[in-house]
């Protein structure tokens, strides 16, 4: 029996040992670089808005840089024969952190860039914000000087501040200032304010007061100003942002003013205001009154002059006593009045007046109209809205309406020749010489009535016709009711007013 082969047997290999894997050093590069900019923002060597406009501008520059170092590290592995690292769990949290925070900071610093435009749209005020970032701080600031014989007239430039202009006692410019600085600390407060000092300079004929608010840059600056001048000085003032108030003048007054309320008394003198989503209070002009531009709410009273509006008119017009010529210009009313002696009230669903003397025009649309005690000529034009014309002293009148009343009351023994038509409607009078034919669809009159000596043109769409007389009209009028007798020894309250919501 042969023995068998017997074969060598090999030792075991030992395992070959694996190649270490280097650890990254992309996080403790970024970890470096954030330590380095918060040690720079806490030693205040640079601000922590500047670090903010730094990272919104150029934080893909941090994916390119860990990009880079990813591109290293690879290579570095190839050459060596050990196993490339992968980007990981922790390399795909850092991108996202970067870019997500990187798309928040860029689109903040586009909003910041184009801020003013954005302020103006929706009526923001920058001191809303002044407490978000860094703190606010207060100086005082004090400018005088005597005023040439040449110098006739104040030219005040204020971007971010009120400004008052009073009388002076004397024949100087005095200005008092108070500011707000927006900033991180004082030390920062103290640079914004030495470069928002206002300046006070002669230039021809004029004197210019610049508030300087825009000097700081960036930095929110802004400056009130509380001026005195002599009262026969000419005053023309520009405001971005910020009420204005001018009382005492004799001499011409111009405002150009933008996200404020704007006052201006007792001036003898022309008045010119070109506004943009201000309010405007207007008492005591002798001279003319010009607004111009898009408007909240406007109340004029006691104008010896001519009064004009044009523009966009939001929530209300108030006119009282108007001596000369008002007109009246928007998209959607065009008015013309010869004078108001007593009160005229427009908002966006009625308008009404009271004591106003034509020749009168009005042309609108989706108003109530109702005018009493009107004297001279009428010529109106309405639609989506009832029409109620009460007049004084009758001249010719023409209205024409839609969707709405027309209700004409004339004096008893006024003298008139009537053509009234209205589709859909009927035509009531009160005087037996008109001749009135209502039918099914149409309803017209005619007809005259005493010397005729003026004429009405009465035209309807969809609504009735009334003609009334004064002292009929009067008649119907519902009687006061008396209070009820108050308990002895008990006095009654006063009854609450009742307050109608406008809208516009």
């Amino acid at each position: 029996m042969s023995n068998p082969v017997q074969y060598p047997v090999q030792p075991p290999q030992a395992p070959i040992p694996p190649h270490l894997r280097r650890r990254s050093f992309a996080g403790p590069f970024v970890l470096i670089v954030a330590g380095i900019l918060f040690l720079l923002g806490n030693m205040h060597l640079i601000s922590w808005m500047r670090l903010g406009t730094l990272f919104a501008r150029y934080w893909p520059a941090l994916l390119i840089l860990w990009g880079v170092i990813k591109v290293i590290e690879y290579q570095r592995a190839q050459r060596d024969g050990v196993p490339v690292r992968g980007i990981g769990a922790g390399g795909v949290m850092l991108v996202v952190v970067v870019v997500f925070f990187g798309l928040i900071a860029t689109q903040a610093e586009r909003a910041r860039e184009h801020w003013p435009s954005i302020r103006e749209q929706f009526n923001i005020d920058d001191g809303d914000f002044d407490n978000i970032f860094g703190e606010t701080y207060n100086f005082n600031d004090h400018l005088e000087k005597d005023i040439p014989p040449s110098i006739t007239s104040l030219r005040v430039n204020d971007d971010h501040g009120a400004v008052r202009v009073s009388v002076a006692t004397d024949n100087k410019i005095t200005v008092l200032v108070r500011k707000r600085v927006g900033a991180d600390n004082q030390t920062d407060a103290d640079k914004y304010n030495k470069q928002a000092t206002p300046t006070l300079v002669p230039t021809g004929n004029v004197m210019i007061l610049d508030a300087n608010t825009h000097a700081a840059g960036d930095h929110p600056v802004q400056a009130d100003l509380d001026i005195s001048i002599p009262r026969k000085m000419e005053v023309h003032i520009t405001a971005r942002h910020g009420d204005v108030s001018v009382t005492g003048r004799d001499a011409a007054v111009e405002i150009a003013g933008q996200h404020g309320e704007v006052s201006a008394e007792d001036v003898t003198g022309n008045l010119k205001l070109n506004l943009e989503k201000s309010s405007a209070r207007i008492e005591q002009i002798t001279g003319d009154v010009h607004i111009n531009g898009r408007l909240n709410e406007v109340t004029i009273a006691d104008v010896k002059g001519a009064v004009q509006l044009e523009g966009e008119f939001g929530e209300s017009v108030k006119l009282s006593r108007i001596s000369k010529t008002v007109n009246f210009k928007s998209s959607r009313t065009d008015m013309e009045f010869s004078r108001i002696d007593g009160d005229l009230d427009l908002n966006s669903d009625d308008l009404h007046g009271d004591q106003v003397a034509g020749p009168v025009h009005v042309t609108t649309r989706s108003k109530q109209i109702r005018l009493e005690d009107v004297s001279g000529d009428v010529r109106l034009q309405n639609e989506n809205g009832g029409v109620e014309v009460s007049m004084r002293s009758l001249g010719n009148v023409q209205i024409d309406n839609r969707n709405g009343d027309i209700n004409l009351t004339v004096p008893d023994k006024a003298g008139f020749r009537l053509d009234a038509r209205t589709r859909d409607g009927e035509i009531q009078s009160d005087f037996a010489e008109l001749k009135i034919e209502n039918r099914d669809r149409e309803a017209k009159a005619s007809g005259t009535v005493g010397s005729a000596t003026a004429h009405i043109v009465l035209n309807n769409e969809h609504d009735g016709i009334e003609i009334r007389r004064a002292s009929s009209r009067a008649a119907l009028a519902p009687p006061a009711v008396p209070a009820p007798p108050a308990k002895p020894g008990r006095s009654l309250p006063p009854p609450k007013a009742k307050v109608e919501p406008t809208e516009n």
